[in-house]
């Protein structure tokens, strides 16, 4: 941290560091925890400092090793646990699902499952169908299970830190492209502070409509500001954070001041998404809120390709987002105006954010 910045990755190393230091019963364990790349850099050090007692790889067997999870914490520990790819975390529902969630209410609220399972999730490099897919849905479906998102290293420390300490099991689901993101120093020691599980948070104000974002599609909006700004749009920015537990009641307030929303999520798809159930209970407290149709912006009904021409116009575009946007508050837009990323599949980490 010489730097006057802090990365999404080394906020997650920190955070680690500072709960396992504070508690000796806490372990961290998964694929690829004490390997040469250390799960995207986030567990560097871990082993060397804690032990291989506390800090250790396992086999590639995600439903038997969550298992063995679930166990650690029936006896008493607080325990983290990394499956790198979502996609693969597919093979650990019968424990997650019948084990992990189930087990205070089967027994009485006498052991706590104080279990974090972090899931990476991202497109670019070609990951394809079978590495990229984002199925928080399918888990926010599931009782006593709180799923996080998060976006900047503010709130990734701060999640994670809650979630680790929670004596409920928790998903933690991390965009690769996060990880290599800056936010500066200032920034990050401020906001890591307000964050909270269940509380989205406001990153602006602005009466003409409401816009929601979730992960790294909240990076997305905020590259838009400036554009936005100038062309006098002003906007609220509700960055979800906490998709289970959900804050529907600082949704509704927004969308009440201003009628008009927006949903961008460029990691999910819409049919049965956390954008479809937003707007589902919107409509059931206040079916007369909107001043206009909602908007609500997705990945189309198919697996990502592999292909980097045929991904190129899979994701939504920046040009997509703002002339959603536009049309909403009654603007045009020219589109000259606008300019796309170099290579959509690469992630651009030169840019150090404060919010």
């Amino acid at each position: 941290m010489k730097n006057n910045y802090i990365r999404f990755d080394e906020a997650i190393n920190k955070t680690l560091f500072s709960e396992m230091h504070k508690n000796n019963k806490t372990v961290y364990f998964g694929l690829g925890a004490d390997d040469s790349s250390r799960v995207f850099n986030t567990t560097i050090g871990l082993k060397e400092k804690f032990g291989s007692l506390r800090v250790f790889d396992t086999p590639i067997s995600e439903n038997s090793m969550t298992g063995v999870a679930v166990g650690i914490c029936l006896n008493g520990f607080s325990t983290i646990m990394s499956h790198q790819r979502m996609d693969f975390f597919l093979l650990a529902m019968d424990q997650l699902v019948n084990s992990a969630a189930k087990w205070n209410f089967m027994f009485g609220n006498k052991n706590k499952i104080n279990l974090t399972i972090r899931l990476i999730v991202g497109r670019g490099w070609g990951q394809g169908p079978t590495h990229s897919q984002n199925l928080q849905s399918w888990f926010a479906h599931i009782p006593n299970l709180k799923i996080v998102s998060s976006s900047f290293p503010s709130t990734a420390s701060a999640l994670l830190s809650q979630s680790i300490r929670d004596p409920s099991p928790t998903l933690f689901i991390e965009n690769r492209w996060c990880h290599q993101l800056k936010e500066e120093i200032g920034s990050y020691k401020r906001n890591s502070k307000k964050i909270k599980i269940g509380k989205a948070n406001l990153l602006n104000r602005g009466k003409d409509l409401t816009i929601i974002t979730i992960s790294y599609s909240t990076i997305e909006l905020f590259k838009c500001y400036g554009f936005l700004k100038r062309k006098k749009i002003n906007f609220d920015h509700l960055d979800l954070l906490s998709i289970k537990p959900l804050d529907i009641d600082a949704i509704i307030k927004s969308v009440k001041k201003t009628g008009k929303l927006l949903i961008l999520d460029n990691s999910s798809h819409e049919i049965c998404s956390i954008g479809s159930e937003i707007l589902s209970k919107i409509i059931q407290k206040n079916k007369s809120v909107f001043k206009s149709e909602p908007k609500l912006l997705f990945l189309p009904d198919i697996h990502q390709p592999t292909s980097f021409y045929l991904t190129k116009n899979y994701f939504i575009s920046k040009k997509r987002l703002l002339s959603s946007i536009f049309k909403l508050v009654n603007k045009k837009l020219n589109l000259k105006e606008i300019y796309e990323d170099k290579f959509h599949d690469i992630i651009d980490d030169k840019k150090i954010f404060k919010i």
